[in-house]
């Protein structure tokens, strides 16, 4: 497994720039998780992956594996119930970082979030959010797609 270091934000309204930007459908339904491990699978574009996630907040461990499409089919029913669909844009930062902006539907329509990951925690901790950026959510579980897939938008 490898480390993800990542934070997220809440964004309030997304600027008609940042809709401008190339992005993709996901797909994302949840198989597993227990509070401290999730297992998921996501459609990304025509790609299928199942991750492991481990742990909460701004580092976590991940494992992602590319699944075929058959394989994919045959799992996803096992997610019903436990799912999010959301469009992900691409949003270049200084210091050569990414924003990646979910804009959720079904459900969770009208929810904006953004997460910006890092190569470090000191590169986490010294980064400041764009004024664009809202609150910030990392560590937050009710933000967490596997708990909204559940229960919906936090109250």
């Amino acid at each position: 497994m490898a480390a993800e270091i990542e934070r997220k934000f809440l964004v309030n309204e997304p600027s008609s720039e940042a809709l401008d930007y190339p992005s993709e459908e996901i797909d994302q339904g949840y198989l597993v998780s227990d509070g401290e491990t999730e297992i998921r699978l996501r459609r990304k574009g025509g790609v299928h992956f199942i991750t492991v996630k481990k742990g909460h907040g701004e580092v976590r461990e991940e494992t992602e594996v590319e699944v075929t499409a058959g394989q994919f089919e045959q799992l996803w029913p096992q997610t019903e119930g436990w799912r999010v669909e959301k469009r992900r844009y691409r949003i270049p930062l200084e210091a050569n970082l990414i924003a990646e902006m979910d804009v959720y539907g079904q459900h969770l329509e009208g929810l904006f979030t953004v997460e910006v990951e890092f190569e470090s925690q000191r590169a986490s901790q010294v980064f400041t959010p764009p004024d664009w950026f809202g609150e910030e959510l990392t560590g937050d579980v009710r933000y967490s797609n596997q708990q909204m897939a559940r229960e919906g938008l936090p109250g």
